[in-house]
């Protein structure tokens, strides 16, 4: 097993869908009070890992930069901490600091001395990095800086640390061929050779995450370290089994135009009774998958860790769905009760485009997806209407334009 062997074993659970007695170890979770990166723990912890979450806790400035909370209210990282324990007798370790700072990423490694690292923490909106210069120049020095600095710290501290690194398939863009997992063969010229796919990042954000990608591999062929890329899709879903054993272990719901996602969007809107915004033709299609199902990608990963010197890379999706087809889906789950309006699109993209990216690495892996249905969208909508009050309705609409430099949506 590698960077992932111990003498430490996972108890069975019946109600465990997953393989049981598989071998425990130290896992650390970078950006662990996040949307992800928290339930991501409690589910490692919960299967027998050793965790610890690392977080500077600046998503949580940024619902006060936007004016609008998660949805579902959030506690502290200290009560989501001291929570677990209390019902489940399970410890985590928390770290409170920032990835671009090096001394802490080099201590907190040292400290805890993790057998891999799941890296989540990046500023991870597209239209964020899209609002102005600043929040551009944030994006790429908290994203690109942060992920050198870990680079570093797991080159000095313990080369056998294996990285598993939140991706993208933004990274891809929407190219008119097939997708591959990270890799092309190419012959040119009567000569062949196997590499990167070419990247059509659509935003500042995106392309953080290529320059990410880019100097993983890099780090992987220099100096030997193992590297597990997973370019994940859209995530839907808020709940999780360990995220439902007690309300100070919710994870974040986000739906306003900056951070939240299309479907969360589309179910605040058809719970508060709004039109479902559709930006232009809506036939924009991207690979999407259910919140349980990125826990399971990344515990997969970490299963089956990577060889010294290897970077890969796994798409991590399950289905592609059209934003049109995400607002029908909704309208129908809503007794067909909420019409569906177009806007003009605020991106630079191009709203119908073919779309077809593999995904087989994970499936076979022992990947079983959940597939997205009404009967979770209406789920999602009780969720929203469960928390009705807290929804601030100017937070929906569009405010970022990629045309612009430095200026909103209908700002003077």
């Amino acid at each position: 097993m590698g960077a992932m062997s111990s003498s430490l074993t996972v108890p069975a659970r019946p109600d465990d869908p997953m393989t049981a007695d598989q071998p425990a170890s130290r896992v650390l979770v970078l950006g662990g009070d996040g949307y992800l990166g928290w339930p991501t723990a409690l589910h490692l912890s919960r299967r027998g890992h050793q965790v610890g979450v690392v977080d500077s806790l600046c998503r949580r400035q940024y619902d006060v930069e936007m004016g609008v909370e998660s949805l579902v209210p959030i506690a502290t990282m200290e009560r989501r901490v001291q929570a677990w324990t209390e019902v489940t007798g399970l410890a985590i370790a928390a770290y409170v600091g920032d990835m671009t700072d090096p001394d802490f990423v080099a201590t907190t490694l040292a400290d805890f001395r993790p057998d891999a690292v799941v890296h989540f923490a990046e500023q991870r909106s597209a239209p964020y990095s899209m609002i102005d210069r600043a929040h551009a120049v944030y994006t790429q020095v908290n994203n690109v800086v942060g992920t050198l600095n870990l680079l570093y710290a797991i080159a000095e501290v313990d080369p056998d640390i294996h990285l598993v690194k939140l991706g993208t398939m933004g990274e891809y863009g929407t190219p008119n061929i097939d997708i591959e997992e990270g890799f092309i063969e190419i012959t040119h010229r009567g000569r062949s050779d196997v590499l990167p796919f070419p990247k059509q990042p659509g935003s500042f954000y995106h392309l953080s995450k290529v320059h990410d990608s880019h100097n993983i591999a890099f780090a992987a062929r220099t100096w030997g370290l193992r590297a597990t890329d997973l370019n994940q899709g859209i995530v839907y879903g808020q709940e999780t089994p360990e995220t439902t054993l007690h309300p100070d272990l919710s994870t974040r719901f986000d739906y306003d135009a900056v951070f939240g996602t299309v479907l969360n969007r589309f179910v605040v809107q058809a719970s508060a009774g709004y039109p479902l915004t559709v930006y232009g033709k809506g036939g924009q299609t991207r690979g999407m998958l259910d919140i349980r199902d990125t826990l399971a990608c990344v515990e997969l990963a970490l299963s089956n860790p990577a060889a010294a010197g290897e970077y890969r890379v796994f798409n991590q999706f399950t289905e592609s769905w059209s934003v049109m087809d995400l607002a029908q889906m909704v309208v129908r789950a809503t007794g067909d009760r909420i019409r569906i309006e177009a806007v003009p699109d605020p991106r630079v993209e191009d709203e119908d485009h073919y779309y077809r990216a593999a995904h087989t690495k994970l499936l076979d892996l022992g990947l079983m997806p959940h597939l997205l249905s009404e009967s979770l969208v209406r789920s999602l909508l009780a969720v929203a209407e469960r928390h009705a009050a807290r929804i601030v309705p100017a937070a929906i609409p569009p405010t970022v334009d990629w045309r612009r430099t430095g200026s909103r949506v209908g700002a003077a």
